[in-house]
């Protein structure tokens, strides 16, 4: 990455496939009879406030006017206003935005991949669930939760062994979130792990029938007998039942025709019990506890996302304006990920965007940012990595 002079922030920008988001431009005909502002600056723009954790539009617009002699240095165009940054979010083609945040979310698995390394599988390991974010129904008209709240629920499918969210669905927040479960594109002999939600025996069956296993937790009231029980009991690892069981319920009997096996686990710290499921018979039972604890690191995304980044207060009141700003953040979180992984920084990606965000308008060379802070902070400073449940 070469230096030249630039501000820290055009320095971390030029890790964006410039090429890639233009044939997208091209594609959906973004800058079709713009003037100015056009698409690239829209993005960077985007990402700029997103870094920054700017808390409004006019927050945003004020400190660009602050420095209005640097906005063309930074990739912003001659002048970035509110009226023109509001009409963007309205208007543009939200479908560039998207399509770029997965073309982020490539990059930054392809090198992240190598991140984590010893698992306690081998396959590839994915955490789903959803947040939701609440909004005005008066102002965010399109939207409809609770009588008169309104909201929408950002549904992320979550690769556990690169901390990158690799799939995401945005919907109404009273949308059920095990209806989002059928649009998981499913890989062969990955594991996916869900709460109690989401044990939807059809939707499990279909997961079954791909060839890709799954970890969900029981929900209340389940009925089954038990095919065969392996009385296993280890006191020392929390294991105190595996068994292989057939679902009797009406619905489920007939959703979900092949035995399950069924875990019983005792979590020492909160002194609770608790009951998986899964389809795979062949790891041990205590590695199936151990993948349900990560399922706890997507819900460390949604807190990153809203503390240090910014989706719980939009620039705009479209539906539009809305989902440009998820995605922007989701490439905003991608290029500080891939950032941590050019320059081989082994550190946190929250620690990474801690750097950032306050030297963004600096011009010393991004690697001596580091350099001068050593100090690394986890994601899991707030939440320790331990069985959680709701």
């Amino acid at each position: 990455m070469s230096y030249q002079g630039k501000f820290v922030f055009a320095q971390l920008c030029s890790l964006l496939p410039r090429k890639k988001f233009e044939w997208l431009v091209k594609k959906y005909q973004g800058n079709k009879c713009v003037k100015s502002f056009n698409c690239w600056n829209h993005l960077l723009v985007m990402i700029f406030a997103q870094l920054t954790k700017r808390e409004s539009l006019r927050d945003l617009i004020a400190v660009l006017d602050a420095h209005q002699e640097k906005q063309q240095h930074l990739g912003f165009g001659d002048k970035v206003t509110r009226s023109n940054l509001s009409y963007a979010n309205m208007v543009r083609e939200v479908r560039i935005f998207e399509e770029f945040a997965y073309i982020m979310i490539g990059i930054a698995r392809d090198k992240r991949s190598s991140v984590i390394k010893e698992f306690c599988v081998d396959n590839n390991v994915y955490a789903f669930d959803s947040t939701t974010i609440s909004l005005c129904l008066s102002t965010f008209w399109w939207t409809k939760f609770h009588h008169d709240k309104g909201g929408i629920k950002v549904n992320t499918l979550y690769d556990v062994k690169t901390d990158i969210p690799c799939f995401l669905v945005i919907t109404n927040a009273i949308l059920h979130d095990s209806q989002v479960m059928g649009e998981i594109p499913y890989e062969k002999e990955s594991f996916y792990i869900f709460d109690r939600a989401y044990m939807v025996t059809s939707e499990l069956f279909n997961i079954d029938k791909v060839g890709a296993y799954f970890v969900v937790r029981e929900k209340r009231h389940m009925q089954y007998t038990i095919e065969k029980d392996w009385e296993y009991n280890n006191p020392d690892t929390g294991v105190l039942a595996d068994q292989a069981v057939l679902l009797t319920g009406v619905k489920p009997k007939k959703q979900y025709t092949k035995p399950l096996r069924r875990i019983v686990f005792y979590e020492k710290e909160s002194n609770r019990t608790f009951v998986f499921y899964t389809n795979n018979f062949q790891i041990t039972a205590e590695t199936v506890a151990l993948l349900y604890k990560y399922r706890w690191r997507v819900e460390l995304l949604f807190k990153f996302l809203k503390q240090h980044l910014h989706i719980k207060e939009f620039f705009g009141t479209t539906e539009n304006a809305v989902r440009i700003q998820i995605y922007s953040a989701i490439i905003a979180y991608c290029l500080v990920a891939i950032l941590e992984r050019e320059l081989n920084l082994d550190r946190d990606i929250y620690d990474v965007l801690r750097v950032l965000e306050l030297s963004m308008l600096d011009k010393s060379p991004i690697v001596e940012l580091f350099k001068k802070s050593r100090t690394q902070t986890s994601m899991e400073d707030a939440i320790q990595l331990t069985l959680k449940f709701d």
